[in-house]
């Protein structure tokens, strides 16, 4: 590290991007495993160790690199394999020993075909609007498996948010800069006055990824114009959403993307400090950002005199407890200044006086990092993506019930039904959609009727529900939308700071009558209750977080209404999820009396012999749905 040559100059600069291409795309075979937190839960530590001992065993040269996650979580671990004067190959759900064998085939010069998810015959080099080709010498060139731009999971994506994750090593800069890294910063700070930045960064359309939607340029605006001699720039990595998990992708598969889009917003804003707050589960993506930050300085990207050019900027990170309540703007502050992550009434806004006081202009991980696209491709080009009011891409996790699962970057206004049926591949077990839970816990459910609908801040809004920073929840009809609206309240009365009465005591008398319905004790009145508490949580909260807090309530009540009623006047759930309001039963004549049923109950409330259809002792039945899973003939059902 101590060795690295500072940047000073484009020709530098240029030096290591050519250094960074030969590290990308080595004239050697070059294996790269995927190991994000996606990748490492699905072992690919075990597959990259495995390969690393075969190398060293086999006396090859082969390299082998790590890399971030490439966003098709279903199929990690994912292993890429470059082999100059062939297209570059992905395998999917790579084992320890299926990696023995492809380590084999490669030195064999073969291929393990039935393990190829897709190949890759050029990369788009979204900054500098080029491409890198990866050229045939004859042999392999008609590839068996799908191009990976018509693999439906990719098929519909643009990556700009995404663009490097998957494909370089994060705690590599040299790679970063090969993909034109730190070339939008060199190209901001060269020939590019502040005005003239925020001036590109409103003309692109862009606004906040972290769910309020508000135009970036204009805060940049602000905050460079607020009186102050010191102002800071902020990035909320402090994602809680569950199963969102956006910004932990990014960080941990493309750092440095951040770290340049900082340094161009403090250039253009005028500070001097950036702070980078995250949430300490997270310790890989603290891990990759204090080695990006290293390595940054270490070239000059960071620090003092910045590319010799006068400007002088450094980042910090601030690790938080994760507190839910941190997102929003103020919380996030006092958290930083030590105090109690409690959210404060506005005006004066962050941009006038946040941090110690001082000018502070806050956005999310997603958003800095469109910012160097932006900045090298221009503003007209960023704003012919997407919408009218909703320009450029969004980076979703689709999760839930799913065939595809993973990490979808998108244009705005790409439909649901798109999203859901063609990059997700529909819905598994030949299930009905029944619902989408756009925006985190905060965020409304959307009914399958509406999945044609496009997505963008607009529309969603219209609907009862929001963006947010980009959890995308699939729901088929085995959930309940009731249990569904108490979850996020659990959640949401969970993370309330506690301050604004509305939130605190209003969310808890919330989840009370949610948790009477799932148990059959509501009554209509609870159900007009419900619904009046919802809308004066919304409007008497002060913060964005209370003021969404009731979306899954009040989405789900106006387009679910019949579950309600169902629950409350019936005393039914009709998906079966409410074991109060449900119990098991084997049917007679679809009952083969196997047996299989009966071990895997814990209570023994199963009787029957063999060629004697089974019941089940209601009186002793917990209803884990452990015979109702197992049951080969779906002999069991709920009533």
């Amino acid at each position: 590290m101590n060795n690295m040559k500072k940047i000073r100059s484009g020709q530098d600069l240029d030096a290591v991007q050519r250094a960074g291409l030969e590290k990308l795309y080595p004239d050697r075979v070059k294996i790269s495993v995927g190991m994000a937190s996606c990748g490492l839960a699905a072992g690919a530590r075990k597959v990259f160790d495995t390969l690393s001992q075969g190398i060293k065993q086999r006396q090859s040269n082969i390299v082998l690199a790590a890399t971030g996650c490439l966003g098709f979580c279903r199929m990690e671990p994912l292993v890429t394999v470059h082999r100059p004067g062939k297209p570059k190959q992905v395998y999917a759900n790579i084992s320890p020993d299926k990696a023995e064998a492809l380590l084999d085939a490669v030195l064999n010069e073969q291929d393990k075909e039935d393990w190829i998810l897709c190949h890759l015959d050029r990369e788009e080099l979204i900054v500098s609007g080029t491409h890198h080709t990866h050229t045939c010498n004859g042999h392999g060139q008609a590839a068996l498996s799908k191009p990976y731009q018509e693999v439906p999971f990719f098929k519909k994506q643009q990556k700009i948010v995404l663009r490097n994750c998957g494909f370089i090593d994060a705690d590599d800069i040299d790679e970063y800069i090969g993909r034109s890294g730190y070339s939008a910063l060199m190209k901001v700070i060269s020939s590019m006055k502040p005005e003239y930045v925020i001036d590109q960064v409103k003309s692109s359309g862009l606004r906040g990824r972290g769910g309020g939607g508000f135009p970036t340029g204009v805060k940049w605006e602000l905050c460079r114009k607020a009186e102050g001699d010191y102002k800071y720039v902020v990035c909320n990595a402090d994602e809680g959403d569950p199963g969102a998990y956006m910004d932990r992708s990014v960080l941990e598969g493309d750092p440095h993307t951040v770290l340049e889009g900082m340094g161009i917003g403090a250039y253009a804003i005028g500070a001097r400090e950036g702070i980078i707050y995250i949430r300490t589960e997270y310790p890989l993506a603290i891990e990759k950002l204090k080695r990006a930050i290293e390595q940054a300085r270490a070239y000059g990207l960071l620090g003092e005199n910045i590319l010799n050019s006068g400007f002088s900027f450094d980042i910090r990170i601030v690790e938080g407890a994760g507190a839910f309540v941190c997102g929003e703007e103020t919380s996030l502050i006092a958290s930083i200044e030590g105090r109690p992550a409690e959210p404060v009434t506005r005006p004066p806004f962050p941009v006038q006086s946040g941090l110690w006081e001082k000018p502070t202009n806050i956005n999310n991980v997603e958003t800095w990092a469109n910012v160097p696209v932006i900045l090298a491709r221009g503003a007209d080009w960023y704003a012919g993506i997407g919408t009218d009011k909703s320009k450029g891409t969004k980076v979703f996790s689709l999760v839930g019930a799913i065939t595809n699962s993973g990490l979808v970057e998108v244009p705005m206004g790409i439909t649901l039904n798109e999203i859901i049926h063609e990059i997700g591949e529909g819905i598994p077990r030949q299930k009905k959609l029944k619902a989408i839970q756009t925006g985190g816990p905060s965020g409304g459910c959307v009914p399958a009727s509406l999945v044609d609908m496009p997505v963008d801040y607009e529309r969603l809004a219209e609907i009862g529900s929001i963006m947010g920073s980009g959890g995308m929840v699939v729901m088929d009809e085995d959930n309940c939308m009731v249990d569904i609206a108490r979850y996020f309240t659990s959640f949401t009365r969970e993370e309330s700071c506690g301050k604004c009465t509305s939130c605190r005591d209003g969310l808890d008398v919330a989840l009370h009558l949610l948790t009477r319905m799932t148990e059959g004790q509501a009554d209509t009145e609870d159900m007009d209750l419900l619904d009046e508490l919802s809308q004066t949580i919304k409007d008497a909260s002060q913060c964005g977080l209370g003021k969404t807090a009731p979306n899954p309530i009040l989405s789900t009540m106006k387009y679910f209404h019949e579950e309600y009623v169902s629950h409350v006047k019936d005393k039914k759930c009709t998906a079966g999820v409410c074991k109060p309001l449900f119990a098991y039963e084997i049917d007679p004549d679809a009952c083969k009396a196997c047996g299989k049923c009966k071990p895997d109950c814990p209570v023994a409330a199963i009787t029957g012999e063999k060629k004697v259809p089974h019941a089940i002792i209601a009186e002793k039945c917990t209803k884990c749905g452990a015979c109702y899973d197992i049951c080969p003939f779906d002999a069991v059902t709920k009533v």
